[in-house]
């Protein structure tokens, strides 16, 4: 399920050049990220088109995309693989992924690892209209706006609390649309990600595409769309307002733990890794699926 082209001058393994017209990234047969370890900082995994295959240290497993949305808390370390395996032989397999790295307090930083996927019809959207019958609609992955809730977050989260005001939404904003985003506190961190798109004001000021606009979050934000659909990620959250120590795929708050979070991989290889091939893909012809450390298993509908 890799490429049926020669990988001869693939950087393999950092296979990351945005000037090619795809990517290897770390794969070395399949697409994707085989299996690495995390610790003390949750993902969350946006497949907003395509399909991606999931495999964790505790025997998790799954299949999801098209508009699902996988949520892990990395808590005391885990292992875990994300492969883009390419299912169709007669078309294209495009491939439009987020992951957002969400910290973790230091209370909870060495909490248990927890998986869960969060469907797309189990995923609310906020629709509005503008005076020029113009939509924009807002696909709520974390927090609320207007009423629209949505689904509860791992437990163990920031996002978990609602004074934390945690929001992860999607923007489709139809050509010519208006919308304005509602304040919410002072103090609360919020950026924009204009990803696609054509014209774009906020504010009335111009934004060129591929920017992030960081915004007031205690004031409301003005949208004025050009003439093209735009796609905007939105973030916000109050900051946790602890010291940061990044390292790889450690974030901890000093850099101790981070040495003490490489010995305990390099110790335990956080429960090891279960599957036959680090880059573990699932069956050709299986659908939608997600197989929880448990054994209790979710089957959705063969996604397209």
């Amino acid at each position: 399920m890799g490429p049926q082209a020669s990988l001869a001058a693939r950087p393999l393994g950092q296979d990351f050049n945005p000037q090619f017209p795809w990517r290897m990234y770390h794969g070395r047969t399949v697409p994707g990220f085989p299996s690495h370890p995390h610790r003390g900082f949750e993902t969350v995994t946006i497949a907003a088109e395509g399909l991606v295959d999931h495999a964790d240290s505790l025997g998790a497993a799954g299949r999801f995309g098209n508009g699902d949305v996988q949520w892990m808390t990395a808590g005391k370390g885990v292992q875990h693989s994300e492969m883009f395996p390419l299912l169709k032989t007669d078309e294209e397999n495009p491939l439009e992924l987020f992951q957002i790295w969400l910290n973790l307090p230091k209370k909870d930083k060495l909490v248990d690892p927890h998986f869960a996927m969060l469907w797309r019809d189990t995923i609310p959207v906020y629709e509005y209209t503008d005076d020029a019958d113009a939509k924009t609609k807002v696909t709520v992955i974390a927090g609320k706006i207007n009423g629209v809730q949505a689904p509860d977050p791992a437990p163990n989260s920031w996002a978990a609390d609602p004074e934390n005001e945690v929001a992860i939404w999607t923007i489709n904003m139809e050509p010519g649309a208006t919308w304005t985003i509602p304040a919410t506190s002072s103090g609360i961190n919020r950026t924009l990600y204009f990803y696609r798109g054509g014209e774009l004001q906020i504010a009335g000021t111009d934004i060129p595409n591929s920017t992030a606009i960081k915004v007031d979050a205690g004031q409301d934000v003005n949208l004025q769309n050009g003439a093209e659909t735009t796609h905007l990620l939105l973030l916000q959250g109050k900051p946790i307002g602890e010291p940061v120590a990044q390292h790889g795929p450690f974030v901890m708050n000093t850099d101790q733990e981070i040495y003490e979070a490489i010995q305990d991989f390099q110790r335990t290889a956080f429960g090891g890794w279960p599957w036959p091939k680090s880059d573990q893909v699932h069956d050709r012809a299986r659908g939608r699926f997600a197989i929880h450390a448990d054994g209790r298993e979710e089957v959705k509908a063969i996604s397209s």
